[in-house]
């Protein structure tokens, strides 16, 4: 078709909520029709395209969780052992298997690099990206589905979360899929030749041909219980039993609230656990019998089973997790980051609280106030602690239930408001994410915890969105929600380009440095923790490495949210949506740019092909001992890059000095350990004695070593502050 959606024609103003992208054009427009499913989901495939899969190839493996996930994934493609994970050949006990079986299958296919790492992330998005279209639709309507999607594909966080192998996208998956499945479940079977009930809300379906039900509509009526129970065992095998405790909340709730509980029969418990039990349960229970521990293994004579159950889910829950090797974000941070995770979609979160269209029902004002009253008792707990804060919520509580019970008004039946396909996706999404955002501002918790609540918020944002379009000149607080919206959206764009230009023009002069790691100021804000801490270390000189990603995100972020306001002014809604996340996707394929420049500095594949040159060229002996200074983290991509075997007689794991700590600590005490963990003492001692030695050192431990070796050691190579010596010269 010869229509492209940033170009729609003016749209008349529906008041259906579900109202098609068609329906939306003037009825004299039959020369420039509004684009078909096809064509919608042609889109979506290219601008996925376009983000994440032009961003698989580069950069290279970074340091820390990327790498060592990554040589996790490849000691299981190598040694087949599909139970039992290893990091350098230590024991890594810690995550669940799922994710690494993927990766693991993706090298099998692909080869060693970070194309194959990173591909079951990107295809992980795109089936989020198209279960949210396929949710949105059925509950809500076409414009809500491409919205959705388009949301998912440019929201800021789902981006970033997804350069480094971390499973969070895939359980977003599996969750999303479990509770979109339980929906479907619970519906009553159809007759035969007549509609479910509930279809009146999608009536014109049938008269629009690109709003068919697609195949996962078609399926039998037994499949979306049994999709529900495999979804969740794989969202176990994922990340463990924080997956039953957000579905089973979230579904206990529901069905409490609904009253849809009388009709669990339709979830078929009794085949569905013995299909959960028969997914989930072989792994754990062969990851106990081959990881028992004993006596002189784990902690303190601990195996698997407590390891993993205690240690790493209701320890870290408590924050009494061995090793401390984690952190808590400040409740202000945690709180406001999730508007940058969410940008630029999370200007327009606000409409899903106070947007209400015509005849808003009953039902969302109470679910809005006790999705309030949640918020409240998390902010408490999370300001004055579990317990002073604990107290503090519960006489919160008190109060609330007091004077909710001394209200004269007489309460309706809520299960009674929630009949329509629309009321349940946002009772039950409303639900879920409140329920994750909670646990994880009680619990111990990182950046990316809360991922799993990305599409469910932004799905509501969505229809929300489409509703207040839809109103937009019959309802002025929609209008002047989404016209403040833009006004913010334009005002952080130019402000963003402005100071980019500053920077361009500021170092016109100066030349190009690839290594931008030695031009940073290193300033340690956050103590490089949070996922940005080193945009604050740019400095004059840096920033002329970032000239290109700099010159196309200010060109975006001056024009894109200005043509979208334009747009909206107009009121081509969805030439204006798209505007949006067209100008976030060009802002992502900037930040990626970026990101291959800080790649030198984030990973150390440099210095693992130095390594691999020099034994080339015969300089240094094959296979000469390399010594890693510190945890493994600080370098794991060396070995994955230096790709030495992995097990057997041949197996060259990199040793580490001062390194048994973090992810290495459990592993290390069972007594098959290989012997790779060396003191200080223990380098004095072989350091340019016998066969020759190569020393990792990362710039964190550089005063360290320096310290420690004085002038016995020969630099062979420097980047961004790490350095790689040995103890005797070069051949």
């Amino acid at each position: 078709m010869n229509s492209t959606l940033p170009t729609l024609p003016r749209e008349h103003r529906s008041t259906h909520p579900s109202a098609p992208l068609s329906s939306t054009l003037p009825a004299a427009s039959t020369s420039a029709p509004a684009p078909r499913r096809s064509t919608v989901l042609l889109f979506l495939g290219a601008l996925w395209l376009i983000i994440f899969v032009a961003a698989l190839f580069s950069p290279p493996l970074l340091d820390d969780a990327d790498a060592s996930h990554a040589n996790a994934a490849r000691h299981m493609a190598l040694t087949g052992d599909l139970v039992t994970l290893h990091i350098n050949g230590v024991r890594y006990l810690e995550k669940a298997p799922l994710p690494y079986w993927l990766t693991s299958a993706s090298f099998r296919l692909f080869g060693f690099n970070a194309f194959a790492a990173h591909l079951p992330q990107a295809i992980g998005v795109l089936l989020l990206a198209l279960l949210g279209f396929l949710w949105a639709d059925r509950s809500f309507g076409p414009r809500t589905a491409f919205y959705t999607a388009l949301a998912t594909l440019t929201a800021t966080g789902v981006f970033l979360f997804t350069r480094i192998l971390i499973p969070e996208v895939l359980l977003s998956l599996f969750l999303a899929t479990a509770l979109y499945s339980l929906l479907r479940a619970l519906e009553p079977a159809k007759r035969e030749g007549a509609p479910a009930p509930g279809m009146q809300d999608n009536d014109d379906r049938n008269c629009h041909p690109e709003r068919s039900e697609g195949p996962a509509s078609r399926l039998s009526p037994t499949t979306h219980p049994y999709l529900l129970w495999t979804s969740l065992a794989l969202a176990v095998l994922t990340k463990g039993l924080v997956a039953l405790v957000f579905f089973f909340g979230t579904a206990t709730l529901y069905l409490a609230l609904t009253g849809e509980y009388k009709h669990w029969r339709r979830l078929k418990p009794f085949t569905g656990l013995l299909l959960f039990f028969a997914i989930a349960a072989p792994w754990h229970i062969l990851a106990g019998l081959r990881n028992t521990g004993g006596p002189h293994g784990g902690f303190a004579g601990h195996g698997f089973f407590w390891f993993y159950f205690i240690n790493e889910h209701v320890l870290r829950f408590l924050g009494k997790r061995i090793p401390m090797d984690y952190n808590k974000l400040p409740g202000y941070l945690f709180w406001s980051l999730h508007l940058v995770w969410l940008f630029p979609w999370a200007l327009f979160l606000p409409l899903v609280v106070i947007g209400k269209n015509r005849g808003s029902s009953h039902h969302q004002s109470k679910l809005f106030e006790l999705l309030l009253v949640a918020s409240c008792i998390s902010v408490i707990v999370t300001f004055f602690g579990k317990l002073t804060g604990g107290l503090l919520a519960l006489i919160f509580c008190s109060s609330y239930l007091r004077q909710r019970s001394n209200s004269s008004a007489q309460p309706r039946v809520i299960s009674k408001s929630f009949t329509s396909k629309e009321s349940k996706t946002t009772l039950l999404l409303s639900l879920f994410s409140a329920l994750v955002i909670l646990f994880f501002s009680l619990s111990t918790n990182q950046e990316y915890y809360t991922f799993p609540a990305y599409l469910p918020l932004l799905l509501l944002t969505a229809a929300a969105l489409t509703r207040a379009e839809q109103s937009f000149s019959a309802d002025p607080s929609a209008r002047r929600w989404i016209t403040f919206a833009h006004a913010a959206y334009t005002l952080v764009g130019l402000s963003v380009a402005i100071t980019l230009a500053y920077g361009l023009w500021s170092s016109r002069h100066l030349p190009f440095v690839a290594d931008i790691g030695d031009l940073l100021a290193h300033r340690g804000v956050g103590d490089y923790t949070l996922s940005m801490s080193h945009l604050f270390d740019l400095t004059g000189p840096s920033f002329a490495a970032l000239r290109l990603p700099a010159a196309l995100a200010a060109l975006a972020l001056a024009f894109g949210p200005a043509i979208a306001w334009i747009f909206r002014q107009q009121r081509r809604h969805i030439a204006a949506t798209t505007a949006i996340a067209l100008t976030s996707a060009a802002f992502l394929v900037a930040a990626h740019i970026a990101l291959i420049r800080f790649g030198p500095m984030l990973s150390s594949q440099d210095l693992a092909e130095r390594i691999q040159e020099l034994e080339d060229d015969h300089r240094i002996a094959p296979n000469t001992p390399v010594l890693l200074y510190g945890d493994q983290s600080y370098g794991s991509s060396i070995p994955f890059y230096l790709n030495r075997p992995v097990d057997g007689p041949a197996a060259q794991p990199v040793l580490l000095v001062d390194g048994r700590s973090s992810s290495m600590l459990f592993g290390s005490t069972f007594p098959d350990a290989p012997k790779i963990f060396l003191t200080p003492s223990d380098l004095l001692t072989i350091w340019g004695k016998g066969e020759r030695h190569l020393l990792f050192v990362p710039l964190e431990k550089r005063d360290d070593v320096d310290h420690l070796l004085g002038n016995h050691k020969i630099l062979l190579e420097e980047t961004s502050g790490k350095a790689l010596f040995t103890d005797q010269p070069l051949n």
